[in-house]
């Protein structure tokens, strides 16, 4: 059986948060939702009628996709100390361009961001790492798309340190849901290099904050 937009844990998590900052909602119309095998509400999108404490309307069109994780995993070379990024490259409908970026996916109906990174990461690449080799690098959540959509993103970074000929094999390798529609394949490559193939304003935060949490000021001055 199909879950209800208005019983969907994306749906009260959106709509908690914006009576949390005093606005009244009047109304929601549910245009279109997608479900996975599960019934449960993937994403939706929903027309609205909601006043702010000032008194105005705000637009009314919402992308409701809910809390995403983004995970950039770093592979050091153990001799040379090289850094590589570890990115899926796929076809995207902003453009329908060959995208590179770094794994990622959504919570759905969980509430460990964690874990739901790990997994996606196992998904996405291949490579098996648990929650506690994850560094989180927000408490709070970024909202990307604040005129149209809650998504709300949750950033983490993992380093892992292989021989160089572990790091090659886990380039051009085939992966992802094809349940999903994910047609993902792995593309490891330096650092500098990967972070200009990134398109995406997320993926560029988060080499930037990886950066300067693990002060790599070297790097940090190139990109």
């Amino acid at each position: 059986m199909s879950e209800k937009l208005i019983d969907s844990h994306k749906f009260n998590l959106w709509k908690g948060r914006l009576e949390k900052s005093g606005l009244d909602v009047h109304r929601v119309d549910e245009l279109y939702s997608r479900r996975n095998g599960k019934g449960e509400v993937l994403f939706s999108l929903l027309y609205t009628d909601a006043t702010t404490p000032e008194g105005d309307k705000i637009p009314p069109i919402c992308f409701l996709k809910g809390e995403v994780v983004c995970v950039l995993i770093c592979f050091i070379e153990i001799e040379t100390r090289e850094k590589y990024l570890l990115l899926v490259r796929q076809r995207r409908i902003c453009d329908g361009s060959l995208t590179y970026e770094h794994p990622a996916g959504m919570l759905d109906s969980e509430s460990d961001a964690a874990s739901v990174a790990a997994r996606e990461v196992f998904e996405e690449t291949g490579i098996s790492i648990s929650k506690e080799q994850l560094v989180a690098l927000n408490k709070d959540p970024y909202f990307p798309s604040t005129g149209t959509s809650d998504e709300a993103m949750y950033l983490f970074y993992s380093e892992l340190e292989l021989t160089s000929g572990q790091i090659a094999s886990y380039h051009n390798q085939s992966q992802g849901l094809l349940s999903d529609h994910e047609h993902i394949t792995t593309h490891v490559v330096p650092f500098l290099e990967g972070h200009q193939l990134i398109t995406n304003v997320n993926g560029i935060l988060l080499d930037f904050m990886y950066l300067k949490d693990v002060e790599d000021w070297t790097l940090l001055k190139q990109l």
